[in-house]
């Protein structure tokens, strides 16, 4: 990068009313408009009769919603939509200490109103055309994550496994899409499988009210092994592959594996992995006893390694409940990973940080991350198929981010884009696919 000037000696000022910072950003807020994402939150979301700042709840949640697309990872972020010409294309937006104030007045059944928007917005989505084919089957990944903080001050964060000070949220996403189908904040020194009967069948609820009508599968991994996990997922007719612990009767059933049963997989190691299937009786003397499908990789030591001395092997088993060849099934079972790309797009943007001191602030904080991020899978859908891969950073950088000038006219706001901008035609793409969106009924 060079200049024929010197750059340091550029006169500087900050007095333009005329230009937009992150015009882009007019894309994902016309798909939350046609949404009707800041009158469903109008509609449903009531703060307690005390609670300052109890007001306009809608235009609130898309301040924060519009930051975090940009970029914010924090309340005072939100003063970026009200720099230069912004309040003329993005209006009404709330100044970060209106926010933070009204971020505070949430109790939890506030923020249970709010996930009953988030259930909306998504149906609506779907019905639009920004999601996935409902009809066809749909795979479902559940995980937790760690939200690190520091200090003491903020109510709910505590060290977890981990020896990490924070809260430790739940998080279900949608395979192929990217989209989080459901989230819920608990505190630090949560279990990870806490509350997750209640949440898959919630998120399973949401699915089908969404209008996904395919077959269902959940994937997860060791931590959500559990009685209220399993039949969550079986009282809404959803497949499962869930990996297990080592413990002594999943150990025994492995032991007991003959030799001519295991079959090679492919390794970055010639031989190093074989694969095999057993049954395996889960939750002996319950009424929730069931017959499931063991599944189990095991992987040769490294060459050179301690372990090689003895030729120990690795066991990675999983517990499912899903027909198909053992191979096929196994393999599937490890794309569960792909989770940790939707929690690393949260945290790349509004989920850096949970800002408030008050546990109900920083769960109703989650939620509108979600929805933020929700909203930024569904632009890049609308700018193209080569575009629904995309991560939200790539969206921030190359879209949102582009600087524009107001211009008046005829009664009508004309925004002037750079020329020659790279992406314009991915814009406009998604700009006329949002247009085309049928009104929400």
């Amino acid at each position: 990068m060079r200049s024929s000037h010197n750059l340091a000696r550029v006169e500087t000022t900050f007095d333009d009313d005329n230009v937009v910072p992150n015009a882009g950003l007019q894309a994902p807020a016309a798909i939350a408009q046609k949404l009707g994402v800041g009158a469903l939150v109008d509609a449903r979301v009531k703060l307690p009769a005390d609670a300052e700042g109890r007001a306009n709840c809608g235009v609130k949640a898309l301040t924060v919603v519009g930051a975090m697309l940009t970029g914010g990872d924090s309340i005072d972020d939100c003063a970026v939509l009200r720099a230069g010409a912004a309040p003329e294309v993005f209006t009404g937006t709330r100044a970060p200490s209106t926010i933070g104030t009204w971020l505070r007045g949430f109790n939890w059944a506030a923020v249970r109103m709010f996930d009953a928007v988030t259930r909306i917005v998504l149906a609506r989505a779907w019905a639009a055309g920004l999601g996935p084919d409902l009809d066809a089957d749909q795979v479902i990944d559940v995980d937790s994550t760690i939200c690190q903080t520091y200090g003491t001050a903020k109510q709910g964060a505590k060290f977890g496994y981990t020896k990490v000070r924070g809260y430790h949220p739940l998080l279900a996403t949608l395979v192929g899409t990217g989209e989080v189908l459901h989230a819920r904040m608990r505190g630090g020194n949560a279990g990870s499988a806490r509350g997750s009967g209640t949440f898959i069948r919630e998120t399973l609820r949401r699915v089908r009210d969404a209008g996904a009508i395919g077959a269902l599968t959940v994937r997860a991994d060791s931590a959500f092994y559990s009685r209220a996990f399993i039949t969550g997922c079986a009282a809404h007719d959803a497949r499962f592959s869930v990996t297990v612990k080592l413990l002594k009767p999943i150990r025994e059933a492995i032991e007991a594996i003959p030799d001519e049963a295991w079959v090679p997989i492919d390794y970055w190691m010639d031989g190093g992995a074989d694969v095999a299937e057993t049954t395996y009786t889960a939750f002996k003397g319950t009424k929730d006893r069931r017959e499931l499908r063991l599944i189990v990789r095991r992987v040769r030591p490294t060459p050179g390694s301690q372990l090689a001395l003895d030729v120990v092997h690795d066991y990675h088993p999983m517990l499912t409940d899903r027909p198909g060849r053992t191979i096929d099934l196994e393999a599937d079972h490890r794309r569960h990973a792909v989770v940790e790309l939707a929690i690393r797009d949260l945290k790349a943007g509004g989920l850096a940080h949970v800002p408030s001191g008050k546990f109900a602030a920083n769960a109703a904080w989650l939620v509108l991350a979600c929805l933020a991020h929700n909203i930024a899978r569904w632009t890049l859908r609308a700018a193209g198929q080569q575009w629904a891969d995309a991560t939200s950073d790539t969206l921030r950088r190359k879209i949102i981010t582009m600087p524009a000038r107001v211009v008046h006219g005829a009664r009508t706001i004309k925004l002037r884009f750079p020329r020659n901008w790279p992406w314009a035609d991915a814009y406009q793409a998604a700009l006329t696919t949002i247009r085309a969106m049928p009104a929400p009924t």
